[in-house]
């Protein structure tokens, strides 16, 4: 026997708000003991920049002290900025990558 003291209320439906991801900066610090070439082949290497630009890159972090590289989202920039650094290390070389968030 069905009870008649049930109220049903209808479902209230919910609308998915997507949030786009937190962009991240991967920037080149300058130093005074890596060979400008050397920068510019890791720019090309790791981050598939043309020649020109990776020149324009590493002479407006010789100038300025920093250049920002890429802007991606958390993970790319550290997988980045990791693999760039590394392969300084490898060579010997103090050139330094970071990543900070972008405002």
């Amino acid at each position: 026997m069905p009870r008649k003291d049930i109220a049903l209320k209808p479902k209230q439906q919910t609308k998915l708000q997507l949030q786009k991801p937190k962009l991240y900066k991967v920037i080149l610090n300058n130093d005074d003991y890596t060979p400008r070439e050397f920068v510019t082949i890791v720019l090309k290497a790791v981050f598939r920049m043309s020649a020109d630009t990776s020149h324009r890159v590493m002479m407006t972090a010789h100038k300025f002290g920093k250049a920002v590289v890429v802007v991606c989202t958390k993970d790319i920039a550290e997988t980045k900025s990791t693999e760039a650094n590394d392969l300084a290390k490898e060579a010997d070389f103090p050139l330094l990558f970071t990543t900070e968030p972008e405002e």
